[in-house]
């Protein structure tokens, strides 16, 4: 394997470990077999682009080309932008394995074809979930959803633990309270009456 290559897998497996992240769970966040990313992080196996970018992207990282000249200036911006490394909290880490465990249960299940909105807005804002640090309360949150997910009358169930994961996730992404309130979006097309 060529020093870059060994370098990238290197680098994916650093930053999964560094998120608290086990290989299933990236897996499932990512879309790449567990397998392919063992293979990958232990060098036996070419990357492919496709498989690089969805790690990547999982692991909260972009792939960019720069011209040659350039890398050093680009590997020493990294390196200052990089904070002190600080662990995950156990609740965090914990918590990732939960909505794992919750997308694997979701994935599991058969659920009728009718359902298919709900199923993805679940999928997704669990996956959105993987990148917030949590804490032990927030944790609870998880847990409890899982529980709602297992209840009988699936198609109720999954709206209730999709409900109390987006709640969660617009508190995370907005820093207001957990409530129904509506979803204040990210940004407008508007234009500014200012010129």
């Amino acid at each position: 394997m060529s020093f870059a290559i060994e370098d990238i897998a290197k680098t994916l497996g650093e930053g999964r470990k560094s998120k608290g992240l086990s290989q299933r769970a990236l897996s499932t966040l990512s879309g790449v077999p567990q397998s392919h990313i063992s293979k990958i992080e232990a060098g036996e196996v070419d990357l492919r682009l496709s498989s690089l970018i969805e790690l990547a992207r999982a692991l909260d990282m972009e792939l960019i080309l720069v011209p040659r000249n350039t890398v050093p200036a680009v590997q020493s911006i990294i390196r200052a932008a990089k904070p002190a490394a600080s662990p995950d909290s156990a609740a965090t880490i914990k918590a990732r394995g939960e909505l794992a465990r919750l997308q694997d249960a979701i994935d599991r299940k058969s659920w009728n074809p009718g359902w298919k909105d709900q199923v993805e807005q679940f999928q997704r804002v669990a996956r959105d979930l993987q990148h917030w640090p949590l804490t032990l309360d927030q944790l609870q949150t998880v847990r409890d959803a899982y529980k709602e997910l297992n209840k009988p009358g699936n198609q109720r169930a999954i709206q209730d633990a999709a409900k109390t994961l987006q709640q969660l996730r617009n508190h995370l992404a907005h820093r207001r309270p957990v409530d129904n309130a509506p979803v204040r979006p990210a940004y407008t097309l508007d234009e500014d009456d200012n010129g």
